[in-house]
């Protein structure tokens, strides 16, 4: 089972790197609103030897409607490698519900450890509209694996 999880900072955590620009590697655009996340192990937060193994995720959300959208809440399901799945819901995402105007974007990393060196997750956002009309947005599916690298938009 996985420790804590959630979306936290990764300022004290993340390594310089995570403020590199990434390439999308997993998008899913729900009622004009778009979810990218990038995944990233973290080699110096993580202690394989004593089954830790530290994930940053890096996430954008992007506005495409043509009025403002706030997120509300996050709900995610993480699985690690072994199939032990774990749900997360809270408000917002790193202490903001933020709002996002048309044809702007959210940028937020967080961080999840796993006791497995790979795992996924996947969730939703719930968010509302100007009109005050609740919806899901989904993140997409994603894998976590302490064999992988990130890829950049320099490289």
């Amino acid at each position: 089972m996985s420790q804590q999880i959630g979306d936290q900072s990764l300022a004290d955590q993340a390594p310089s790197s995570t403020k590199r620009m990434y390439k999308c590697e997993y998008r899913e655009v729900t009622e004009g609103v778009e979810v990218c996340v990038i995944p990233e192990y973290l080699p110096g937060n993580s202690d394989p030897e004593d089954q830790h193994f530290f994930f940053a995720y890096h996430v954008t959300i992007t506005n495409h409607r043509q009025s403002p959208v706030q997120l509300l809440s996050r709900h995610w399901i993480i699985r690690n490698g072994m199939g032990v799945t774990e749900d997360v819901r809270g408000p917002g995402v790193v202490g903001e519900q933020p709002t996002v105007s048309p044809g702007q974007s959210f940028n937020y990393s967080s961080a999840c450890p796993l006791s497995t060196s790979t795992g996924n997750m996947r969730g939703s956002f719930e968010m509302v509209d100007e009109d005050g009309q609740r919806f899901r947005v989904v993140i997409p599916l994603f894998f976590l694996n302490a064999r992988s690298k990130a890829t950049y938009l320099d490289s």
